[in-house]
């Protein structure tokens, strides 16, 4: 039974050595998690690009309703994360550019964290508080969040105030609302449309010529009408649609609003770059997913469902000590798999249409992106394995041109060139320009912290990025073509390190040719056999 938490904990009474006991806590947890230098190197990184006589602002994401008095498993901020290493809610740090005060009692980043609370620790988990902050996160200055509104800072001084979007969904009463509050009124921030300093924020970091079109179309479905007809930016935009509006488009936005998008290009820019410590977390988690998706390979059979396949990726995940998964799982059998984030995942019998299953874990906040196709009898028809030997061909071409150096957008190019001239043998389209009815999605994103994580689309690749490379084709019912092709979606999904030379596949764990799939579904699986008492 799931206990009324937020009702009935404060009236709970505990003995002291109850809490002492409860507060010490296990020690047989994972020990590899990032490092408190490792947050601390990101900070100072962040420091050589914050310009002179400026402060960042960061807050925690706000804890957000499941249903009624329960809440979904907590989520940290990204952001927040990668720079602090602090996992909770009710949270704000600060980091300057140039040390405040002076001698023995200067500093130059500041954290304020949730209270330490022992009766709602024993209901909602220990935190971390302000000796947790000092100790493992190696912060010199930590105070609880109520501090901060007589924390002695006047934000009027500084010349920029760099600070991400501010959480919409905090509520108007509670410590991270608080805390928002706080801030605005210290800062006293002209307000800014969220949904057009966001797109902006698209349109800088990720707009192409060649993705154009679909840039705007978000821009139109985002905006509210009012800003998209008024705002000059994304008119001229709008109103010509070319590389050399993009470029002066992206000028305009840095100039009128540089300092609203100043804390998404420097993340943008270090979070694009993978270091070390994550290379190592990303592989660990592209690894395991890899072999969750081998063992549904062997698992998988006609009779099976959706959710059953579901289940044996998340188990292994589990077993190989994933928190969970990076995004919400898909597992679309026949015409669920032509819909590009199904997650219904609701289907009972596969039979022996293509199931394309998208699951990646999530292991110490990195997320794997693993897309795998299989046949559920074992073996493919000519129909799916003539349209995922086109999906395979594009994803070798592809893995071809993963290294520094390489403009990310000529990805794209060859995507296209690849199976538009597939589509075009087997007689499906006539024409190259006919493609995106069957290919609507882009072929790379770059992947960490998030699964489409921060980075830059508009450059060249550089060394030590992660990227995937996820061609893919879908043919819903109805579609203008021999209707044998009806209902196949193939995508095929891989997750790489960009490297000097070349990239490194992180995901070989799961076969990718058709012959390998097949060969891999003759092999036994340790869910074989599994049998379970009848529901009444």
């Amino acid at each position: 039974m799931k206990l009324l938490t937020k009702t009935f904990f404060a009236a709970t009474a505990l003995c002291l050595g109850a809490v002492t006991a409860f507060s010490q806590g296990s020690q047989n947890i994972p020990k590899d998690y990032l490092s408190k230098e490792f947050h601390a190197g990101r900070r100072e990184a962040l420091r050589k690009l914050m310009p002179p006589n400026s402060v960042a602002v960061i807050f925690a994401y706000p804890e957000r309703v499941f249903s009624k008095d329960v809440d979904y498993v907590y989520h940290p901020n990204p952001d927040m994360y990668y720079f602090s290493g602090y996992k909770e809610a009710d949270a704000a740090l600060l980091i300057f550019k140039d040390m405040q005060g002076t001698g023995d009692t200067s500093y130059n980043e500041v954290i304020f964290v949730r209270k330490r609370d022992a009766q709602r620790e024993q209901w909602t988990g220990r935190r971390l508080g302000v000796e947790g902050a000092k100790t493992q996160l190696g912060f010199k200055r930590a105070y609880n969040g109520s501090e901060f509104a007589k924390f002695p800072i006047d934000f009027k001084k500084f010349t920029t105030i760099i600070n991400d979007e501010l959480p919409n969904d905090a509520g108007k009463d509670g410590d991270l609302a608080n805390l928002i509050k706080t801030f605005k009124a210290k800062a006293a921030l002209p307000e800014v449309d969220k949904a057009l300093l966001n797109g902006l924020n698209l349109v800088s970091t990720r707009a192409t010529p060649a993705n154009l079109p679909r840039v705007i179309a978000y821009l139109k479905s985002a905006l509210s009408p009012e800003v998209y007809q008024s705002n000059a930016i994304v008119q001229e935009l709008v109103n010509k649609p070319d590389s050399a509006t993009l470029v002066s488009v992206k000028a305009k936005i840095k100039q009128q609003y540089g300092a609203a998008g100043m804390f998404n290009d420097f993340t943008v820019a270090l979070r694009g770059i993978k270091q070390p410590e994550e290379l190592a977390l990303l592989s660990k988690s592209v690894q395991l997913s890899s072999i969750a998706h081998a063992e549904v390979m062997r698992a998988v059979k006609p009779s099976m469902s959706e959710r059953e396949l579901e289940g044996i990726l998340m188990y292994v995940h589990k077993k190989y000590g994933a928190e969970g998964e990076g995004y919400p799982p898909i597992v679309g059998v026949g015409a669920n798999g032509c819909i590009l984030h199904y997650e219904e995942n609701n289907e009972t019998v596969l039979n022996n249409q293509l199931v394309l299953l998208d699951v990646g874990s999530e292991y110490h906040g990195y997320s794997a992106d693993v897309t795998r196709t299989i046949p559920p009898s074992g073996k493919f028809t000519e129909e799916q394995k003539a349209i995922y030997q086109i999906v395979y061909d594009a994803q070798e071409e592809v893995f071809k041109m993963c290294k520094a150096g390489v403009p990310y957008a000529s990805l794209e190019d060859k995507t296209g060139e690849v199976l538009a001239a597939g589509l075009i043998k087997l007689g499906i389209i006539k024409e190259a320009k006919e493609l995106r009815t069957y290919y609507p999605h882009g072929v790379s994103h770059h992947m960490g912290l998030d699964v489409h994580d921060k980075g830059s689309y508009s450059g060249n690749l550089e060394e030590n990025m992660v990227i995937t490379v996820e061609p893919g084709i879908y043919i819903p019912a109805g579609s203008k073509c021999d209707k044998k092709w009806w209902n196949i979606g193939v995508r095929i999904e891989d997750d790489v390190v960009i490297g000097k030379d070349k990239g490194t596949i992180l995901s070989l764990d799961a076969p990718r040719k058709w012959q390998d799939v097949e060969k891999m579904a003759a092999e036994k699986s340790i869910f074989d056999g599994a049998k379970f008492p009848p529901l009444k």
